[in-house]
């Protein structure tokens, strides 16, 4: 199992390096981190409610102003090297990880931000299709360092909606805000209760002295995630449609309470019916979660979090074998508080709540037991809440 002690994961003197290997200048370096949700998921593209907390894994990218419009991109991990022009914007959702990088660039431009070119490069840990955001860490990494390398100020909610859109544009995922506001504003020690209609954001302490956020990776990525996602937005439209025949006044399901929706669910057909239960009793359950942790009361959490894997596994249906075996195992382990699937779903983490005390035979156990049901091995790891988008300044 992985203990971070608050160290960079990130060999940012290597990235450095690279840098003025491959531009023959100095770099400036900014970061974006990951996020763990620890419930509400589902929610923020229904205008709901989200708890999530930016986690010590992170994107990292050195930069350095250009005096043309041209910018140069360098991945390490990908060891791949690619350009474009800011004024003649390249073909959208190519699939490919520039669309990230260049979507954010012209989502900015499309803001009115003067950029200019720049020569960058690129770092992660965060790993890709895991449900811990690598594409918004990516995202707002990027447009911090456009924003700063091109001498402007940006607020960092607008930092995010510009990822949003990168994504939306760029990608092709319909995203919420979520994952791009806690890559901006994720605070240590903190998880971000967030209004995803008015971007309210609220910090909710999280004392992690006892117990321990513990993230398990499947290790499998299932290829259906991005249609399925899409799809599941649209069927959450169409239940808002039908509800607004009886409630004329809801512009999202954010809007129907847990009882007014018993009143009216009988109305709807089978499938459309189960996804909307799923997102009004999962934004009940994310404002109870927040008043749990503001109380200490990790039990209630704990049940909350459960109630919530169920939901999504048989209501929202993004679940899968591997996920619900994690769970299982998790759920029967004493000193575990509560444990879920976390991120988009078909495959990807759970959240895990576990005792400190408890944290060796959770792995041992968990470890174990998933390779034996599965046949593959999870990533185990233990995550503080971390920070949110900066410049680094003492590298």
């Amino acid at each position: 199992m992985e203990h971070r002690e608050g160290r960079p994961l990130i060999d940012r003197v290597r990235l450095a390096r690279t840098f003025y290997q491959r531009y023959g200048r100095e770099p400036r370096l900014f970061r974006a981190p990951g996020r763990v949700n620890l419930i509400g998921e589902h929610t923020d593209y229904n205008d709901g409610f989200v708890l999530p907390m930016a986690i010590d894994r992170e994107t990292v990218i050195a930069g350095a102003a250009r005096d043309d419009r041209r910018v140069r991109v360098y991945s390490l991990n990908a060891d791949e090297a690619v350009e474009f022009d800011l004024d003649h914007p390249g073909e959208k959702q190519r699939g490919i990880w520039l669309d990230y990088v260049e979507g954010v660039a012209q989502s900015l431009l499309g803001r009115g931000v003067r950029l200019k070119g720049a020569d960058l490069a690129v770092l992660s840990d965060v790993p890709v299709g895991a449900g811990l955001s690598s594409s918004a860490a990516l995202e707002v990494s990027a447009g911090l360092a456009f924003v700063s390398l091109s001498d402007q100020q940006l607020d960092r909610v607008t930092l995010a909606l510009a990822g949003q859109q990168a994504e939306h544009v760029y990608v092709g995922t319909m995203c919420g805000i979520m994952d791009q506001f806690v890559a901006a504003l994720g605070r240590e020690g903190h998880a971000l209760l967030i209004d995803c209609r008015s971007l309210e954001a609220t910090l909710v302490p999280l004392d992690t002295s006892e117990t321990a956020i513990v993230v398990c990776d499947t290790n499998v990525k299932h290829e259906l995630s991005s249609s399925e996602y899409n799809a599941r937005r649209a069927e959450c439209e169409r239940g808002v449609e039908m509800l607004r025949e009886m409630m004329p006044g809801i512009r999202a399901l954010r809007d129907v309470s847990v009882a007014e929706f018993a009143q009216h669910e009988e109305r709807l057909p089978e499938t459309i019916r189960r996804r909307c239960r799923h997102v009004v009793t999962e934004n009940e359950r994310t404002l109870s979660a927040a008043r749990a942790l503001q109380d200490g009361d990790l039990k209630e959490m704990g049940r909350l979090m459960y109630a919530s894997h169920r939901s999504l596994r048989d209501d929202y249906e993004v679940s899968c074998r591997e996920l619900d075996v994690l769970v299982e195992i998790a759920e029967s382990l004493g000193g575990v508080v509560g444990a879920r699937m976390t991120g988009g779903g078909f495959g990807g983490c759970t959240v895990n709540l576990v005792r400190r005390e408890a944290l060796g035979e959770f792995e041992q156990v968990v470890s174990r037991e998933y390779t034996r049901a599965t046949h593959l091995n999870p990533t185990i790891y233990v995550s503080e809440a971390g920070g949110g988008a900066k410049e680094i300044k003492d590298s």
